[in-house]
């Protein structure tokens, strides 16, 4: 089994037609809300992150075949005065799942970040994906919190 990792190139229409392919399974699962990407999406999306200076999609192939990706997001941390990358997608694919691509995906995002500079890593999760959350702990993330009596920080969202 041939393991590969690549940064996606949105100019090159094998790695969109992967991004938009893989984007949409995760899309139509469950975790990513049961919804196919809609027609707009699947036809702009690339164009649309080429735009984009701060963004970086990682694919992974297994024996040439993609397998998953990692879509990510530069933000700025005003407490550190740093760059963070946010993991804003991860999806495998369901016959590729167990094979620790998650993490095999994460260590690049990680080696990219140490890159740039960035003081962390920030994702969200489900409360419910089970499976999600331990493989992000085994690779060391944790819910976030200033204080223990607060509580975790929560992810909230207002749909424009």
């Amino acid at each position: 089994m041939a393991v590969e990792i690549i940064v996606a190139d949105y100019n090159n229409p094998t790695h969109c037609k992967d991004l938009i392919m893989l984007l949409n399974a995760y899309a139509e699962d469950p975790m990513g809300g049961n919804e196919p990407l809609t027609d707009y999406v699947k036809e702009n999306l690339c164009a649309k992150l080429a735009e984009q200076p701060g963004v970086v999609t990682l694919l992974a192939y297994i024996d040439n075949k993609p397998a998953a990706i990692c879509n990510c997001v530069f933000g700025f941390s005003t407490f550190k005065a740093k760059p963070l990358l946010n993991i804003h997608d991860m999806g495998v694919l369901p016959e590729f799942r167990g094979q620790k691509l998650s993490h095999k995906l994460l260590a690049e995002v990680e080696q990219i970040a140490i890159q740039k500079g960035c003081c962390k890593l920030t994702l969200e999760v489900l409360q419910g994906n089970q499976v999600a959350k331990q493989s992000y702990i085994n690779f060391g993330f944790s819910g976030y919190e200033l204080d223990p009596q607060l509580g975790n920080a929560e992810f909230w969202e207002k749909a424009l």
